[in-house]
């Protein structure tokens, strides 16, 4: 069960009590509560429950870790309990959708014990990473009257299958509401509205209101009542000042950025690790290729020897994904590695810090990212990497309600670049990693939503390739760009990217077999005949390009990238392609 939403330390965040809300709840469900250790509600339970019990429809937005799971599984679970008779086998009541596979399944588990109150009332999980065929099959054969899942399997479902009933659903909820739409789920979620009775009760939760909510919620909810609840902190401006503001972090959260180049990164994030050696620490970074890169690279780091460091991404396998995140929860202190996947809703018990070595590409994502930690009351800290030209990042959060201090470099840290680059000479598989990992990052950062604070164009190159560690900068279009920087990385000389070996013995002997299939194919090849030179022939066309034409040239093709990707991404927000698909046609690492 979610551990935030069944704990209740200091009497949790209000005086009143869940068996004190009006309309009053049922015996079975105050029960349930009770042996989880629930009495108290928090703000956003004694603000929404009443609310749905009484048949209105909210829109909810309170800070992540507030509770808000509760709020919605409660009433779910007395509206369908005051159901004249027993649903059919395949009579939908009640939805859950949520925009992850994790998060579906941690709702799932926390609403069980209150389902098991009704009777002949049947929920189903319904996400990816399970063949779809088993879902219909079970559906078919068992029934379901609650789904909780994900828009993309739940459309999938009923396109699939006519059994099912939705006329006399009770209740939807949309949780993650803003992420839902973020991640491309708009096609979906209208289709699974439009087939659903108008005379429900509809509840939409978030950290975060956005303009697509706000259209949301005018489609979708019948005069809907808005519930919002604040954590309440001291002003930054005057420590000793009792003047409270309202924040749309937690309240025990201390939340700090750190300024320092791209190539002084590592070296600062090895030093913040080692000093909180003994705590349960999350790691955000901008992409799937840079979780795997540091994956692999950070447990071969002296320093690091006997941390445990666990990699989570969406492109993993679901039983990888759930295998990563149970190990990490079973763990008194380690380290996840992870992108956005986990940055949503999860509950992961005892989190004492969150770095976030990349900014979020979405800055609504910042809140939730933070949000994992100092959870109901408790205390928590979270510090962002920035680099100096990308210091108006505070200014920006600031006027967002989300207030941050600056912590001190730490000057006399070892650098760790080096064993960095001394792993990628010894192992072929953390050299590469470390190239599609450097490309991943510049793509995404070239997509992010405050453009106009992280201009990709005047990212400093040669600094952040050595703080990948690289052995040379690839050749790609952003780095071969007359505006872009490459002052300060050192190229490793003394040693031929291709002669570097996979330490793994069966993906080296795969490599060269492969390297010689190439060479004979290359040496079959018919050479090309070199064109007769004749002295009549023009001579400009003999002649090379100057330095201003290959330039000019260069910005052309520049300009029609990004005028592709502008396209793409309009395209994207259309709904008339996924994100699986805009990550495909443009290079860019899905999160």
């Amino acid at each position: 069960m979610d551990s935030t939403d069944m704990q209740n330390p200091n009497r949790a965040l209000t005086d009143t009590r869940f068996s004190d809300l009006k309309p009053p709840l049922s015996e079975p469900v105050l029960d349930a509560l009770t042996e989880a250790g629930f009495e108290y509600c928090t703000p956003v339970q004694a603000a929404t429950i009443p609310l749905l019990c009484s048949y209105k429809d909210v829109a909810v937005d309170a800070a992540t870790g507030s509770g808000k799971t509760l709020a919605f599984v409660v009433p779910l679970v007395e509206i369908l309990r005051r159901a004249s008779s027993p649903p059919k086998p395949h009579e939908v009541m009640g939805i859950i959708l949520s925009p992850t596979r994790e998060l579906s399944s941690q709702i799932y588990n926390v609403a069980q014990p209150f389902i098991a109150t009704l009777s002949n009332v049947k929920s189903m999980l319904l996400v990816g990473g399970v063949e779809v065929k088993a879902d219909v099959k079970k559906i078919e054969e068992e029934g379901a009257n609650l789904l909780i899942g994900t828009p993309g399997r739940l459309y999938d479902i009923m396109e699939r299958v006519d059994i099912l009933d939705f006329r006399n659903l009770e209740v939807l909820i949309l949780d993650e509401a803003d992420r839902l739409l973020d991640m491309g789920f708009q096609k979906q979620i209208s289709s699974i509205i439009s087939r659903l009775p108008k005379l429900r009760r509809t509840g939409l939760f978030s950290a975060t209101q956005t303009e697509a909510v706000e259209e949301l919620s005018k489609a979708g909810l019948r005069n809907p009542v808005r519930v919002e609840v604040r954590a309440e902190t001291k002003s930054l401006n005057d420590s000793t000042s009792s003047q409270l503001s309202s924040s749309k972090t937690p309240s025990g959260l201390q939340l700090e950025y750190l300024e320092c180049e791209a190539d002084k990164k590592p070296s600062q994030l090895i030093d913040l690790l080692l000093k909180n050696k003994f705590k349960k620490i999350i790691v955000y970074f901008m992409t799937c290729a840079c979780v795997d890169y540091w994956g692999v690279v950070l447990p071969r780091l002296t320093a690091l020897k006997g941390f445990a460091l666990i990699p989570l991404h969406g492109k993993m396998k679901q039983t990888v994904r759930e295998k990563a995140l149970a190990s990490f929860i079973s763990l008194k202190n380690g380290i996840l590695l992870c992108t956005d996947v986990a940055a949503r809703g999860l509950d992961i018990p005892g989190v004492d810090c969150i770095v976030q070595y990349d900014p979020p590409q979405d800055p609504n994502v910042f809140i939730h990212r933070v949000g994992r930690t100092a959870r109901l009351g408790r205390q928590g800290s979270a510090i962002v990497f920035l680099l100096p030209k990308e210091e108006a990042y505070v200014e920006f959060l600031r006027i967002r309600r989300v207030p941050l201090q600056e912590r001190k470099n730490t000057d006399d840290v070892p650098d760790v670049v080096p064993q960095i680059r001394a792993a990628a000479k010894k192992d072929r598989d953390v050299m590469e990693k470390g190239l599609r990992a450097f490309v991943s990052f510049i793509r995404a950062y070239k997509e992010h939503h405050c453009s106009y604070i992280f201009r990709w164009k005047e990212l400093e190159v040669g600094k952040l390739g050595m703080g990948y560690g690289l052995l040379q900068l690839p050749s790609m279009p952003e780095v071969k760009h007359h505006s872009l920087s490459t002052v300060g990385f050192t190229p490793v000389e003394d040693v031929k990217l291709e002669d570097i070996k996979f330490k793994d013995k069966s993906r080296e002997k795969q490599r060269k077999k492969n390297m010689q299939v190439k060479k004979e194919a290359q040496e079959q090849e018919p050479k090309p005949q070199k064109p007769n030179k004749t002295p009549n022939a023009a001579p400009t066309a003999m002649r090379k390009k100057t330095a201003k034409q290959r330039r000019a040239a260069q910005t052309v093709e520049d300009e029609e990238e990004l005028a592709r990707e502008y396209r793409l991404l309009k395209k994207l927000r259309k709904g008339t392609i996924d994100e699986s698909e805009f990550a495909r046609l443009t290079g860019t690492e899905e999160l």
